[in-house]
């Protein structure tokens, strides 16, 4: 079956959500690129481990939403290899680039089809907490996995995640102060930050069976790639956090505060589910 959507050399800017907010996270800056390493370094340790013990291997046919800056994509077409093929998508795919086994191609989950029946295995990562339809798209990746595809969803709850080790209270209720800015931020443009919790029952309702759910959470610090996303949201994310009410003093004093060696924070919990299509469908 053809792509719906063919790669482009030349990606436009990617449209609004479907209900006319803006994307939360661009892609093509330096910022971006920043977040696409903290994250790679963040949660490929988690992710990957889950799709090799899986068996992804050579003839895979394999989807990934949500790309970003690809580190999974990369990963599974290394895999897949004789045989199979990875397409990495992205509203915005400038910072993903193609190879052997690796297709790039731009797409809006929320309002581009997919083709039904044809992936081994579809990936998002950090992907359906911020698409308003998330539900309405989970449903569209169960029908474009064959069946007994799989499909893996990794997500985080960020309603836990408090400092742990502060300079002073002042400092420590100014981190806070940051974290529910930022809740608030992407609940305005119609995210869920929380959404991590309720995948595996999400994924349920989709069809999905042998789901099987991991979580994990870790202690954020100076030197941790997850406390240099928060930072890089300090700079990636400051309008919209501007918006919530904080001042670019507070933002730089939350930055500094990140940097001190003797900062200790809760990290947000990181959930990694996977689930298949069922190999004969419900009549």
């Amino acid at each position: 079956m053809p792509q719906p959507f063919p790669p482009q050399e030349t990606v436009p800017q990617p449209p609004p959500a479907p209900d006319g907010t803006r994307a939360v996270f661009g892609n093509g800056t330096a910022h971006s690129r920043d977040q696409h390493r903290c994250l790679a370094a963040s949660y490929d340790p988690v992710t990957l481990p889950r799709l090799a013990a899986a068996g992804v291997g050579p003839g895979w046919r394999c989807l990934e939403i949500g790309a970003g800056g690809g580190s999974i994509a990369r990963w599974l077409a290394q895999r897949v290899l004789p045989g199979g093929s990875v397409l990495a998508t992205d509203r915005d795919p400038r910072d993903l680039v193609p190879g052997p086994g690796l297709e790039v191609a731009a797409l809006d989950v929320a309002r581009d089809p997919l083709p039904e029946a044809a992936y081994d295995l579809v990936v998002a990562r950090l992907v359906l907490q911020h698409v308003p339809t998330r539900d309405a798209v989970l449903r569209t990746l169960v029908r474009s996995l064959k069946p007994g595809g799989l499909l893996q969803i990794d997500e985080i709850d960020a309603s836990y995640e408090p400092p742990l080790l502060a300079p002073d209270p002042q400092s420590e209720a100014l981190y806070v102060r940051f974290l529910h800015a930022k809740t608030a931020a992407l609940r305005a443009a119609g995210g869920d930050p929380h959404w991590g919790r309720r995948a595996p029952a999400a994924m349920r309702a989709a069809g999905l069976t042998d789901l099987d759910v991991r979580m994990h959470i870790g202690v954020r610090h100076a030197q941790d790639p997850g406390l240099a996303l928060q930072l890089n949201h300090t700079r990636n994310l400051r309008d919209r956090l501007k918006e919530q009410g904080m001042t670019d003093d507070e933002l730089d004093r939350v930055a500094r505060l990140m940097r001190d060696p003797s900062f200790r924070a809760a990290s947000s919990v990181f959930y990694s589910v996977q689930g298949r299509r069922p190999a004969r469908e419900r009549p």
